[in-house]
């Protein structure tokens, strides 16, 4: 597979400014933000630049601001994609698959601390890690953000209500495939769903953004509401249709 798209922009990785810290859950090295004391958590999955990537912290410092506790794992184990490594290589030890379990694990020592709701959002590599607990009753709830690896029979499995976040350039996720997911959503009458193409933007831009492009800043800011109002949706309980 060509990974050029998930290469485009990549990220500085500056240490200080957000305001989680890292732990270890279920023996993994894991970036928290929010309110330890929150009985709702959500899982942040990163793409393949990992969780120390500061934009990625710093939506879940956001996200974390609604009054959730998240969690970002390092799934990669310190070993995050790296310009010299050919993404064909570095997948073959570190595929989306494999992290379902340690994913698993996350999500258990979670409800073991006294979490009673748990979301999951995952971004391109990571979209493939929420599609499968999304097809379990692992969560309550997936958010999928410019998806790698997602097929249309995962989108068919799923059973929690489920967001597609795409971009309108994307090879991984054409806009043409994301209107497929979401006719396999609407076919499943119990399962609400969202979806959304945002137009102008390229793959990983709800991370990836560039600084300079006010439109792109300002579309990666619409992405980020746009998943705070689909968590709050179904796990906030004082949320309300208006």
């Amino acid at each position: 597979m060509s990974g050029s798209e998930c290469l485009e922009n990549p990220p500085a990785l500056v240490s200080g400014g957000n305001s989680g810290n890292v732990l270890q859950i279920a023996s993994l090295n894991s970036y928290v933000s929010g309110n330890t004391d929150s009985k709702v958590a959500l899982l942040f999955i990163s793409n393949i630049h990992g969780y120390g990537v500061p934009k990625f912290r710093k939506l879940a410092d956001k996200v974390a601001s609604a009054g959730y506790y998240v969690v970002a794992p390092d799934f990669f184990h310190g070993d995050p994609i790296t310009p010299e490594t050919p993404i064909s290589d570095w997948l073959k030890n570190h595929g989306p698959v494999e992290a379902v379990e340690p994913a698993k694990l996350v999500i258990k020592a979670l409800k073991e601390k006294g979490i009673t709701k748990i979301g999951a959002a995952g971004f391109c590599w990571g979209g493939k890690v929420a599609v499968e607990l999304a097809k379990e009753d692992d969560i309550q709830v997936a958010a999928l953000l410019h998806p790698s690896f997602v097929t249309l029979d995962d989108i068919k499995g799923v059973k929690v209500p489920t967001a597609i976040l795409g971009a309108e350039i994307d090879n991984k996720a054409p806009p043409e495939l994301v209107k497929e997911f979401e006719l396999a959503l609407q076919a499943k009458l119990e399962v609400d769903h969202f979806v959304k193409i945002y137009g102008g933007v390229s793959h990983g831009w709800t991370v990836r953004y560039k600084d300079e492009d006010a439109e792109e800043v300002s579309s990666a800011q619409e992405a980020h509401e746009d998943l705070v109002g689909w968590f709050n949706k179904h796990l906030d309980p004082n949320y309300s249709i208006i």
